[in-house]
């Protein structure tokens, strides 16, 4: 036992700990989550819940939980009897307050019966965290008059960055604009707006002192920002922005960056109007990052620069889509322009053209599609294959008959059921699996090591059965796996191998088997 720690002590020293990301393109797919709702529109979840989903029902005003994956029978909140739903009215957005666990206050925006936008606090009952005190509500913002039954936006979120209220108002609805409201200052409507959580204005909006716009007003020039989203981990602004006839446009704000004019009634995308009310590409117009023509839809859906855990590959890229074609792409970013479009839509697999009312996050930052037409809730992941692959093979690795390693189960980290086992090595020997990062092949005992860089044991050692087999599985919820340096994620690879005392196959009294390369994923 001596000699077998000697020889595991000298592994971490040989190589520098180096990750192996997954493909940058890796394969998707969409998991269905539930189903049964009638016009899904919102999905999210209180900061640090990750036992529940909140889904918002545009046309019955009805908010639903999904807890631990089964949907509750009784509606979180219910404002159907104060919500005029249907087109683009009704129940249109929520969000929560930062300190949700602490002071229940989370906020909906909807139309009320007249046709107008309102927004709302609630607080969550204290006896019951799953219902809501309908009795509890706050008028924060509005009535705000709309002047048509389209273009109502409706969208609220509250920044990471600065913890404000942001809201985000159509230009009133008809087409082109009629009333030029996204370019009047005096106008709420084609606006995105900025409040204190209790609806006064922050001092610090910036357009505060300026005769000519509107204190709540953040940014002017947007046509129905239908959905919007900040990056959780900058606090940078997304927009997805509904065009007229041929352009639909992301625009982007870094956080902070408040002002802008997103350039509607004058501009659609990159594209020039030809109508009053702006200088088309006049250097103070704020242009989108990225837009699409009406060949590949009808209506952009905003969605989220991801930074969840299903999907390791595509961090930092941003996922949107399009209600009518119900295609989904997503771009990088590196802040200031966009590249490498890619179209997921075959790869999710989603059944039928559904109608992509909405993307929303979870606690842990994995992103969901709301899908209008069926009701449905779907998961985007990446694709689990289950990847393992055998290198430093010589014939055999090392002094003796050879010790073989392979793999059963799957390299799913929610499955938590990969298992090592190794097969022809002495009876009745002590053994080890190890594991790191890198692959290599350097001569060591009577063998060759083939991994590199620091390495970490799955202890205690085992000893070898009468056949010279022993197996391990490895807890992705336990140390050194499922925490520490080495933390086995979704996206890694690692390199694993078994040591094995060796008495009478050569002079060092160990040997080794062969390497397995695993790729793990969500």
């Amino acid at each position: 036992m001596n000699l077998h720690r000697l020889a595991l002590g000298a592994i971490p020293a040989l190589l520098s700990l180096t990750l192996f990301p997954a493909p940058a393109q890796a394969q998707l797919e969409a998991e269905l989550v539930a189903s049964g709702f009638s016009s899904p529109l919102w999905l999210g979840s209180p900061p640090g819940d990750t036992s529940r989903i909140f889904i918002c029902e545009q046309s019955t005003g009805r908010v639903k939980i999904i807890k631990d994956g089964v949907v509750l029978s009784t509606p979180f909140l219910d404002i159907g009897s104060i919500s005029l739903g249907g087109g683009e009215r009704g129940l249109l957005g929520m969000d929560f307050h930062p300190d949700y666990a602490t002071n229940r206050t989370f906020f909906v925006s909807y139309t009320n019966n007249s046709g107008n936008s309102v927004v709302r606090s609630y607080l969550a009952s204290a006896a019951d965290p799953d219902i809501a005190d309908p009795a509890s509500f706050t008028d924060i913002f509005g009535p705000v008059t709309q002047p048509y039954s389209n273009h109502n936006g409706g969208c609220i979120r509250i920044s990471p960055a600065d913890q404000k209220l942001y809201i985000g108002f159509g230009d009133g609805g008809s087409g082109n604009d009629p009333g030029n409201r996204a370019q009047n200052g005096n106008q709420l409507l084609g606006k995105m707006l900025r409040l204190e959580l209790d609806g006064s204005i922050p001092a610090d909006n910036p357009f505060v002192g300026n005769g000519s716009v509107r204190d709540e007003i953040w940014a002017i020039g947007v046509r129905n920002p239908w959905r919007f989203s900040f990056d959780r981990q900058t606090g940078d602004l997304w927009i997805g922005d509904v065009g007229q006839n041929s352009r639909e446009e992301i625009d982007f704000e870094a956080a902070g960056d408040g002002g802008n004019n997103f350039g509607w009634r004058c501009m659609e995308g990159f594209n020039c109007t030809g109508l009053s009310g702006c200088t088309c590409n006049s250097s103070s117009l704020t242009l989108p990052v990225h837009d699409y023509s009406h060949g590949s839809g009808c209506s952009v859906t905003g969605g989220y620069r991801y930074r969840g855990t299903m999907m390791p590959s595509m961090i930092g890229r941003y996922f949107f889509g399009d209600y009518c074609s119900g295609r989904v792409w997503s771009f990088a970013f590196n802040g200031s322009s966009t590249s490498n479009l890619i179209d997921h839509t075959s790869d999710l697999g989603i059944p039928g053209g559904e109608l992509i009312t909405s993307f929303g996050e979870d606690a842990n930052g994995d992103l969901y599609i709301v899908d209008s037409s069926g009701g449905q809730i779907w998961r985007l992941q990446e694709e689990c294959a289950g990847t393992t692959t055998n290198y430093c093979v010589t014939s055999p690795n090392s002094v003796g008959g050879g010790t073989q390693i392979s793999s059963n189960g799957n390299t799913s980290i929610a499955a938590n059921n990969f298992e090592l086992q190794s097969f022809g090595s002495p009876s009745n020997q002590f053994a080890l699996f190890y594991y790191g990062p890198n692959e290599i092949q350097v001569p060591f005992g009577d063998g060759f090591r083939c991994v590199g860089g620091t390495a970490f044991r799955l202890n205690p050692p085992q000893q070898t059965d009468v056949f010279g087999d022993f197996v391990r599985t490895v807890d992705m919820n336990s140390p050194p796996a499922g925490s520490g340096p080495g933390m086995i994620s979704a996206g890694d690879t690692w390199k694993f191998q078994a040591w094995y005392r060796d008495p009478t196959g050569g002079t060092s009294g160990f040997n080794l088997s062969d390497g397995l390369s695993a790729d793990f994923c969500p």
